[in-house]
């Protein structure tokens, strides 16, 4: 077999595994930034990027200011048992019904098997039937084109966008009909 025919058949096989959404406990969180490499897209311009160095205060940090902030629902995002990246629904305003989703995967190795993809419909379905929510917001760095991809094969619609932002959201009845 091609080197060419071995990646395919790898990317096949790998895009049949399917991930799971798992409580953001802080061992998944150290597991996640373990693995984590800074992504050039999140950022608005090159000198912006900053690589990134595990720390393990800076981690429980995060970890007690974000995870357990009660106005965000976090959750690992795991393959086969190994965190590959986090999602969480922030800005959660039960009285408008609206929530922001944000979503992180650790690193190249983990992109392009629709693993975001798999994670944005659990989250989304988990924001429209387990809290109830009606809208959920997202955005990406302007040049991000892979997030604003899945966002929109997610069935997200483009708002507006700002001189670092595009902006989507998508309705319950839109998720329905996607």
């Amino acid at each position: 077999m091609e080197e060419k025919e071995d990646w395919n058949y790898f990317r096949v096989v790998a895009q049949r595994h399917k991930i799971c959404l798992l409580p953001y406990t802080k061992e998944r969180v150290h597991e996640f930034f373990k693995d984590y490499v800074s992504d050039a897209m999140i950022f608005s311009k090159d000198e912006d990027i900053i690589p990134y160095t595990y720390h393990e205060d800076k981690v429980n940090q995060y970890y007690e200011t974000k995870v357990l902030d009660p106005t965000r629902r976090y959750f690992a995002i795991c393959l086969r048992g190994k965190t590959i990246g986090e999602t969480q629904l922030k800005y959660i305003d039960f009285e408008k019904s609206s929530g922001t989703l944000s979503i992180v995967l650790s690193n190249n190795t983990v992109k392009g098997y629709g693993y975001g993809s798999q994670a944005e419909e659990q989250i989304l379905n988990y924001a429209f039937n387990e809290l109830g929510l009606s809208t959920v917001c997202a955005d990406t760095v302007l040049r991000n084109k892979r997030s604003q991809h899945v966002l929109e094969k997610q069935g997200f619609v483009y708002t507006h966008e700002d001189d670092m932002l595009r902006y989507y959201e998508i309705h319950r009845d839109g998720l329905q009909q996607h």
